[in-house]
C-alpha cells in the first residue's frame, strides 16, 4: 500500500513544482476518490508532503539566484499573511471536524470537493479568457497581506497548499508571467503549511495515521520536487499553461466523483 501513497505523491508533486500548483491540489483529491485515507488523515498527510516538497524546491532557488523568480518586495507580505490565513484556515477545519463528529466526516469531504470544484472551474474560465483580462500590479503592503491571509486560509482549510487561487491571484493582482507565479505561488504555500502544521501540533489534533504511508509520501513529493525544479527550467509559459488546463480539467472531475461519493 505505501507504494501508492507514492506514487501519488511523486506524480501529484512532480507536476505541482512544474506548475505552481503545489501538488496538493491533486493529492487531496486522488486520496480522498480511492478512500485509502479518511478525511482528516488526507488533509494532515497532502498538507505534509506539500511542505516538504516546497521546502526543497525553495532551497534549490535560493542556491540559484539567477533562476530564482520570487519577488522580494511583495512575496515576505504574501507569505505573512498566508501564515495567519493558514492558522485560520486550520482552526475552521479543526472546529468543523469536532462538530460533526467520526460519522460526519463524509460531510466535511463533500465540502471540501464542492469548493475544490468551483476554485478549479473559476480557475480554468480565467486561464481560458485571461488574455483579454485586464490585470493590476498592486505594489502596497496591506494588499499583499490580505490577499496572502485570504489565500492562506482557503488553502489551509482545503488541505490542498493552494495552488490554482494562488496562479490566478498572482496573474490578475500582481501581474505575474506563468513561470513568476508558479515560484511565487510556491513560497506562498510554504509558510501557509508550515503555520498550519505547527497549530496542529501545538494543539494536538494530529489525525491517525499511517508512518510508513506518510514516510512514502513525503519521498515521493520531496524526489519529484527535484526532478520537477529541472524540468521546470526547460518548459515555456505556454506549454505550462497547457499542461495546467490538462490537469485542471482532471481535477475537477475527480472532485466531482468525490462530491457524488461523499454525500452517497
Amino acid at each position: 500500500m505505501f507504494l501508492v501513497f507514492f506514487i501519488i505523491a511523486f506524480v501529484a508533486s512532480f507536476i505541482g513544482v512544474l506548475s505552481g500548483l503545489g501538488g496538493g491540489i491533486i493529492i487531496k483529491p486522488v486520496l480522498d476518490m480511492t478512500g485509502i485515507a479518511g478525511v482528516a488523515e488526507a488533509s494532515f498527510m497532502s498538507g505534509l508532503t506539500v511542505l516538504a516538497m516546497t521546502l526543497v524546491n525553495l532551497i534549490r532557488n535560493l542556491a540559484n539566484p539567477r533562476a530564482m523568480l520570487i519577488d522580494k518586495k511583495r512575496s515576505p507580505w504574501l507569505a505573512l499573511g498566508a501564515v495567519f490565513g493558514g492558522l485560520l484556515g486550520n482552526k475552521i477545519f479543526a472546529v468543523l471536524m469536532k462538530a460533526v463528529g467520526p460519522s460526519g466526516q463524509s460531510r466535511v469531504g463533500a465540502i471540501q470537493a464542492a469548493i475544490l470544484f468551483l476554485i478549479t472551474v473559476s480557475v480554468m474560465a480565467y486561464m481560458h479568457y485571461k488574455e483579454r483580462i485586464r490585470t493590476k500590479n498592486y505594489q502596497r503592503m496591506g494588499a499583499s497581506l490580505l490577499i496572502g491571509l485570504s489565500l492562506g486560509m482557503i488553502s489551509s482549510f482545503l488541505g490542498i497548499g493552494g495552488g490554482p487561487m494562488n496562479l490566478v491571484v498572482l496573474y490578475f493582482f500582481f501581474s505575474m508571467s506563468t513561470k513568476e507565479a508558479a515560484q511565487n505561488s510556491l513560497f506562498i504555500i510554504f509558510f501557509s503549511q508550515l503555520s498550519s502544521l505547527l497549530q496542529t501540533l501545538f494543539n494536538n489534533t494530529v489525525p491517525d495515521f499511517n508512518t510508513v504511508n506518510l514516510i512514502f509520501m513525503i519521498i515521493g513529493g520531496v524526489s519529484a520536487g527535484i526532478i520537477g525544479g529541472i524540468v521546470g527550467k526547460r518548459m515555456d509559459d505556454k506549454t505550462t499553461d497547457k499542461m495546467l488546463m490538462a490537469v485542471f480539467t482532471l481535477i475537477a472531475l475527480i472532485n466531482v466523483y468525490n462530491f457524488i461519493k461523499f454525500l452517497v
